[in-house]
């Protein structure tokens, strides 16, 4: 049996608003992204990932749909999306949609006839809708992501509707027979259209608990930085969320998909890594999916990313996605290195991602080793930046504009971008990069060269190696082939020795200095390098 294109595929996340504006009206768009379809060929991956392209009143900027069969005007049109998905197919590029089928705008007709229609309307339960408490207050002490209850009162029905996000984002009830074969009939309509798949924006939330439970909190002497971050944080989400008959709505979801021949449709999981292997299966759930466990993450230890792969080894069937960097995160090399984003941390951050067992996602700016955007509070654009300032910059420090080269807007646009191009990329251009050999940009290529010329590195099982506190190992192995990968995950030289590197052959690509005697290693400070283990 053919081995399915995207297990261990490179996919390549488009922030289109950020990525490159034609038209120079300050937002990226879809001929921005035909534009520079040469760059993202070069880099050698096998397919796009698209933030959502749909027609949004941009509350949460493009995540809260209020058309689902169309283009966001901004973006181009239904002409433009097909172009791009006809020369990127050509090229051998897989293009897949971010589809967002959790929630929509308050803005989509679906929500405006379930509010208008009345209680007895024919899409009156294709939201989820519930009764006030007597004194008005919500149905439930659910939680919004984004701060406050989750519940918005509607007098036009004399009840509240769920938000797990925004007030302007209701949640689409997946309960209901109607809204389920609705938003299934979404996938249908790009699928028919030539798209390869999709990314499931909040995949955990598709089902809520029909009885409205209360959330539980999260015990006061466990609560972490991270859950005193917003207070949505404060509750463990079992009951609006992460439901375990989701896996069966995901499922059904895969199926569907696959009904359209050889598709790929993974999703991510905001909560509780363990969801990902729980609901992912070649039989059951989705094809694959990723956790918030690594992009949250503010330390990388080898312990870390030993424990992440210890507890996917509980469910040996499911494929994952890996992921370090995206729009809604701290951009890598700052996430891990703080001041200290160096090129040598970047590269080496870029080689753990493409060396771990997945599908490998990388977010637009990554393969240049990016750091953070450092903005004020009057350039920020994102809702959830706003709310929690100064604590939180929000997201829009990842969003900023691609850089592409010297000048003003880094090459972005002729216009004002949306956002500032950040000041702190400005010597990092692929114009730059392109035109140093020594550069984050040629070393990314040609990592991924590394990991698609090798089995082992593409679709290998992953073995760990050792227990060191500064140095990760493992082999990926795959038939005959085995490849050690080991990372000094620390600003120190350090020495790994292990009986497997016994007879071991250095590859030809590093980052840092490595010094093979013998069954050990010496290692520059976050040095990354790779052997080839001998048939023993």
């Amino acid at each position: 049996m053919a081995q399915a294109w995207w297990k261990g595929a490179v996919l390549y996340h488009v922030y289109i608003r950020s990525f490159y504006d034609s038209d120079g009206d300050g937002h990226g768009d879809l001929p921005g992204v035909l534009a520079k379809l040469d760059y993202i060929q070069s880099l050698g991956v096998d397919g796009i990932w698209l933030s959502p392209i749909h027609p949004s009143p941009n509350r949460d900027w493009g995540y809260d749909i209020a058309d689902f069969a169309g283009v966001q005007a901004d973006y181009g049109t239904m002409d433009d999306l097909q172009a791009l998905l006809d020369v990127a197919h050509a090229r051998g590029l897989k293009v897949l949609f971010d589809e967002v089928l959790s929630h929509t705008s308050d803005e989509h007709p679906w929500f405006i006839e379930s509010l208008t229609g009345g209680q007895d309307g024919p899409k009156a339960d294709w939201y989820v809708w519930a009764d006030p408490r007597e004194d008005g207050t919500a149905p439930n002490n659910w939680l919004s992501v984004f701060g406050g209850p989750a519940w918005a009162y509607q007098p036009a029905r004399r009840q509240h509707y769920h938000h797990k996000f925004l007030r302007q984002q209701p949640k689409l009830n997946w309960r209901s027979d109607g809204a389920r074969e609705a938003a299934l009939g979404v996938l249908d309509f790009w699928l028919e259209r030539g798209v390869d798949g999709f990314r499931l924006d909040v995949a955990g939330t598709f089902l809520h608990d029909a009885s409205l439970t209360d959330n539980p909190p999260v015990p006061m002497d466990q609560r972490t930085r991270y859950d005193w971050s917003h207070a949505g944080n404060l509750q463990r989400h079992l009951h609006d969320s992460n439901l375990p008959e989701n896996v069966e709505t995901l499922e059904v979801v895969r199926r569907r998909v696959e009904a359209h021949g050889d598709r790929f449709v993974f999703g991510e999981f905001s909560e509780e890594e363990e969801r990902c292997g729980a609901y992912l299966s070649p039989t059951e759930g989705l094809h694959s999916a990723y956790t918030f466990v690594l992009l949250l993450a503010k330390r990388l230890t080898p312990d870390f990313i030993r424990s992440h792969y210890g507890t996917l080894a509980a469910y040996p069937a499911h494929w994952p996605t890996i992921s370090f960097s995206n729009h809604d995160v701290p951009r890598t090399v700052s996430r891990f290195g703080g001041d200290d984003a160096s090129p040598e941390l970047a590269r080496l951050l870029f080689a753990l991602l493409l060396s771990l067992k997945g599908t490998t996602l990388i977010f637009q700016g990554e393969e240049l080793g990016l750091p953070q955007a450092a903005l004020t509070r009057d350039q920020l654009r994102d809702p959830v930046g706003d709310l929690y300032w100064p604590y939180s910059g929000g997201r829009d420090g990842c969003r900023t504009p691609m850089p592409w080269s010297p000048g003003p807007a880094l090459g972005f646009t002729t216009g004002e971008p949306w956002l500032p191009a950040a000041a702190e990329h400005a010597d990092l251009t692929v114009e730059a990069q392109t035109a140093d050999d020594d550069s984050t940009l040629t070393f990314a290529r040609q990592m991924i060269a590394l990991r698609k010329g090798s089995a082992a590195m593409t679709r290998g099982d992953l073995e760990v190696l050792g227990d060191d506190e500064a140095v990760l190992a493992f082999v990926r192995r795959e038939g005959d082939e085995a490849i050690a990968c080991v990372f000094n995950l620390s600003a120190a030289p350090r020495v790994f020795a292990d009986p497997a590197l016994e007879a071991a052959e250095l590859l030809w690509l590093r980052t840092g200095e490595a010094d093979l005697r013998g069954g050990s290693v010496g290692l520059s400070p976050h040095a990354a390098v790779f052997l080839r283990l001998g048939a023993g």
